[in-house]
């Protein structure tokens, strides 16, 4: 174990805990915001050593055992998906979380690692043989499954990010350029119908309003509208910490998961920003750097999942509360509340480690 220790890739390490603390800082804002003592800061801090402890000791571990065990991992996923259609809690409209004991785990964030890890092993059989309608489709069924699943709760935002993982991976190894346009054809399709016959309504509110958020400013583009005044309130410096108009007098919904990113830079400001995306981009300069050292076609695809997956959670989550991209309810890798997401986006840290401690 000291071996894995001594190769642990520390400068990954602390990126992901600047991001945190950033985090933790606009968490605590909030917390001052209800009045009520630094409740989510104590569930957060409990989450981060839980997922620190469980990443140290995942970063150990053979890379092999991952490979060995993702299709566990799947299945684990697919039973959890269907267990929380049938006694989850719903929570703001969507079925997708088991409560107990007053906490709470969402299914979803370990389906997008077992998912990853899956979608790579696949990879790895396939022997670089890649542009196949069998391992194009093949792929794709293993990626509807989950989504499927997630879709029912109803999440579309989290079925997105699965698909997103799927479509990178997918392009990473290479295929047909034929595939992917008969792909987006069908995306053209399923989107035409789905928004006749399958959105709720809220969520075409979302679409609507981040076409025109001003044209229902109390309505459906109102946490919109409240988020960039927030962010742009901020300025070079920020407001300060505990002294964002828009966080403390409760103007902005929602603001220590889905608008924590307005949180931040309202009272840190582009100095606060800043930081936060340094640490976003050294995070994904070690991940390019511990995949060009991957010497196998499994644990390469991990590596740049990761990194695909947190880069497109991050484009959604900061596009949304800037009005750039539709609001979805994704999650700020390693910022926003919420204990799940931190804790499983500590385990895939571990993994990442395990690969990285383990190509010297």
């Amino acid at each position: 174990m000291r071996y894995e220790f001594r190769h642990f890739d520390w400068i990954l390490c602390g990126a992901v805990l600047g991001a945190v603390a950033i985090g933790f800082l606009a968490i605590a804002s909030v917390d001052l915001s209800r009045g009520v003592g630094f409740y989510l800061l104590g569930r957060q801090s409990l989450a981060l050593g839980i997922g620190s402890i469980v990443a140290l000791l995942l970063g150990t571990v053979h890379p092999e055992f991952y490979r060995a065990t993702s299709r566990m991992w799947y299945g684990i996923g697919l039973l959890l998906l269907g267990a929380v259609l049938v006694v989850g809690a719903t929570i703001r409209s969507t079925k997708g979380w088991f409560v107990l004991g007053g906490f709470s785990f969402q299914p979803l964030e370990f389906v997008k690692i077992a998912l990853l890890l899956t979608l790579a092993r696949v990879i790895d059989r396939r022997g670089r043989v890649f542009t196949s309608a069998l391992f194009f489709f093949g792929t794709a069924l293993v990626a509807i499954l989950p989504m499927a699943l997630v879709m029912l709760q109803p999440d579309l935002g989290g079925s997105l990010v699965l698909a997103a993982l799927w479509f990178l991976l997918v392009l990473i190894v290479g295929t047909r350029r034929s595939f992917v346009l008969l792909l987006l054809g069908t995306v053209m399709v399923i989107g035409v119908v789905g928004w006749v016959g399958i959105l709720k309504p809220y969520q075409k509110e979302r679409f609507v309003s981040f076409i025109n958020p001003g044209k229902d400013p109390l309505g459906a583009g109102y946490n919109v509208q409240q988020s960039i005044i927030a962010v742009g309130s901020g300025k070079f410096w920020g407001r300060g910490f505990g002294y964002g108009s828009q966080n403390q007098l409760s103007f902005l919904p929602e603001r220590q998961t889905d608008f924590v990113f307005s949180v931040v830079g309202e009272e840190l400001g582009f100095v606060g920003v800043l930081a936060l995306f340094i640490c976003y981009g050294i995070i994904g300069w070690r991940l390019v750097r511990i995949a060009g050292s991957c010497r196998d076609d499994f644990t390469q695809p991990v590596i740049m999942g990761a990194l695909g997956l947190w880069l497109v959670q991050i484009v959604v989550n900061v596009g949304g509360a800037t009005g750039i991209l539709p609001l979805t309810g994704i999650a700020l890798p390693f910022v926003s509340y919420g204990g799940s997401s931190l804790v499983m986006n500590l385990v895939l840290v571990g993994i990442v480690q395990s690969i990285a401690s383990h190509q010297v």
